[in-house]
């Protein structure tokens, strides 16, 4: 039996590439709705301070079918991220 030994770094980049190229064989479609976790990590957010923020300011879309549960639009918020993307020299 073989042991194949990786520092964290390498192991999420291997998990992040299989994942990819599963999802692109796949042709998985992303959710229209996602969860505050899955938003703040597509914008790359650790507070839930700041995504209130971007809700409160209207600046991404979202709905709340419940009183304690909110859904962001993933295509609310790749229209931010790129209402934001800087233009290289």
């Amino acid at each position: 039996m073989q042991v194949i030994c990786l520092d964290e770094p390498a192991f999420y980049a291997l998990i992040e590439s299989v994942v990819g190229r599963l999802n692109s064989q796949n042709n998985t479609k992303e959710d229209k709705w996602i969860s505050g976790e899955e938003a703040m990590q597509k914008l790359r957010i650790t507070s839930k301070t700041t995504l209130q923020n971007l809700r409160d300011t209207g600046s991404i879309r979202f709905s709340q079918p419940s009183s304690k549960y909110i859904l962001y639009d993933n295509d609310s918020l790749n229209e931010y991220l790129e209402k934001h993307a800087k233009n290289t020299f």
